[in-house]
C-alpha cells in the first residue's frame, strides 16, 4: 500500500474506505501463480468484500466466487464471476435464495444438513432441475482462532456431524433431484498457525477415504480458506504466504488423479489492500486516560468491538513526540472503540487517522446505527 503519510487528504470528507488496487492486484498475482502450481481452484469469499470495482478485478484472475446468500450470488453474477464457478454456502440457505442459486446454474451447494438436502431435492424437482451438492463435514478440527470465527467443531452450528454420515448416505439413495459432487470443509477464519491447516488434511484423508470404502468416489474437494493476515505488521507483511499455504495440502492432502481441489479465500486476498481513514473530532484529556474520538466507529468497523480485534492505528497527520490514547468513536455505546492505550505522535482535532488491515469484514460489516450516513470508498491504483 502506498505510504498513507504522503496522500493528500485536504477536503476530502471522512470516514471513508481507502482500496488500493495495485496491491490487490499484487496480492491476486501470487495467489493464482502458487494455485496454478498444483491446478487448485480458488473461489473467493465474497463475504468479505463485496464491492463491485474489486469483485471485478478479481474475477478478471480467473477465481470462482463463494457465496453465503442470495444476493451474494446476484451480485457475483452482476461482477462477471461466471456462474459454473460460484458455490452456495452457508447453514441457513432460505428457499428463496435456494430458487435464486437453481435459476442461476450454479456450480454447486455446499450442504450443512440433512434437511437441507432435502429441501434442495423438493425444490429442485419443482423446477424439474437436478442439483450439484457437497457436503460440507464438520471435521472436528480446532482452528485456535476466536470462538466468534471458529467453525469447524462438534460445537459450532455448521457442517455435518461424522456420526451423522451413515444417515446421510442413506439419505442421498432416496433423492433423486441432488446429484453428490464432492465434499466440503471449512474450519474458521483468520488463521495463523499453518498447522492447523496440517491437522485438517489428515482428517480430510480419513473421512475421504471412508467415502470410498463405501464405493463414493468424488471429484471434487473443497478445504475451505481460513488463511489469516498480520494485523499487527501490515506494511512488512502486505502479502500471505501462499506458496507455505498451498504446500501444505500438496504434501499432506491425499488426491486422486482426476480430484478438482477447491479453497475458498476471501480476507488473504483484500483484508491489506484495504483502511479505514477517519478525522479526529475532539481530544479528551483526563486524569487517567486521554480519549482520542474520531468521526468513525462501530458502524465502520465493528471487528474491534465485536471480536476484541487488533487493527494497527496510524496519525498521519502529527510527528510530534508520542501520547497514549484510547481512540474512540462517536456512537453511543461505551463499547464503541477501536483500541485502548495506543501510542500516537501528540494528536489533535482534524489530524487524519488511518485504521489499517480494513479491506475484509469492514465495509461490509458497516451498519447506519444512530442514523449514520454509509461511508464512502474510494480506489487508487497508483
Amino acid at each position: 500500500m502506498p505510504n498513507l503519510k504522503e496522500q493528500n487528504w485536504n477536503g476530502t470528507p471522512t470516514p471513508f474506505y481507502y482500496y488500493d488496487l495495485n496491491l490487490l492486484k499484487q496480492t491476486l498475482n501470487l495467489a493464482s501463480q502458487e494455485a496454478a502450481r498444483y491446478g487448485y481452484h480458488i473461489h473467493y469469499a465474497l463475504k468479505a468484500n463485496s464491492n463491485a470495482p474489486i469483485l471485478k478485478l478479481i474475477q478478471q484472475y480467473g477465481l470462482g466466487a463463494d457465496c453465503v446468500s442470495g444476493n451474494e450470488i446476484k451480485q457475483a453474477l452482476a461482477t462477471g464471476f461466471k456462474a459454473d464457478q460460484i458455490v452456495f454456502a452457508g447453514v441457513g440457505k432460505s428457499d428463496a435464495e435456494i430458487k435464486i442459486a437453481l435459476d442461476a446454474a450454479i456450480f454447486c451447494f455446499n450442504c450443512e444438513s440433512l434437511q437441507e438436502l432435502e429441501i434442495i431435492n423438493e425444490l429442485a424437482a419443482q423446477q424439474n432441475q437436478t442439483a450439484r451438492v457437497a457436503l460440507r463435514i464438520n471435521p472436528n478440527v480446532n482452528a485456535n482462532t476466536h470462538k466468534y470465527i471458529t467453525t469447524g467443531l462438534e460445537e459450532n452450528k455448521f457442517g455435518i456431524n461424522t456420526w451423522e454420515l451413515p444417515a446421510v448416505l442413506t439419505l442421498l439413495k432416496e433423492l433423486n433431484r441432488v446429484e453428490l459432487i464432492g465434499l466440503h470443509f471449512h474450519i474458521g477464519s483468520q488463521i495463523t498457525d499453518l498447522r492447523v491447516f496440517e491437522q485438517l488434511c489428515g482428517r480430510v484423508n480419513e473421512i475421504q477415504q471412508g467415502f470410498r470404502e463405501q464405493g463414493y468416489h468424488l471429484k471434487h474437494l473443497n478445504v475451505g480458506g481460513g488463511l489469516g493476515v498480520d494485523y499487527y505488521s501490515p506494511e512488512n507483511n502486505a502479502i500471505p504466504d501462499f506458496a507455505a499455504y498451498f504446500a501444505i495440502f500438496n504434501r499432506l492432502l491425499a488426491v486422486q488423479s482426476d480430484q478438482v481441489v477447491h479453497f475458498e479465500l476471501g480476507r488473504a486476498l483484500v483484508a491489506q489492500c484495504g483502511a479505514l481513514i477517519s478525522r479526529v473530532l475532539y481530544i479528551k484529556k483526563g486524569q487517567k486516560k486521554n480519549f482520542a474520538i474520531l468521526d468513525a466507529g462501530m458502524t465502520e468497523l465493528i471487528r474491534p468491538m465485536l471480536y476484541q480485534a487488533y487493527h494497527k492505528i496510524e496519525n498521519l497527520s502529527s510527528n510530534l513526540p508520542e501520547q497514549t490514547y484510547d481512540v474512540v468513536g462517536p456512537i453511543c455505546e461505551s463499547s464503541d472503540c477501536f483500541a485502548q492505550d495506543v501510542v500516537l505522535p501528540e494528536t489533535h482535532r482534524h489530524d487524519v487517522i488511518a485504521i489499517r488491515t480494513a479491506g475484509a469484514y469492514a465495509e461490509v460489516m458497516a451498519s447506519n446505527y444512530n442514523l449514520r450516513e454509509k461511508a464512502a470508498a474510494i480506489y487508487s491504483s497508483n
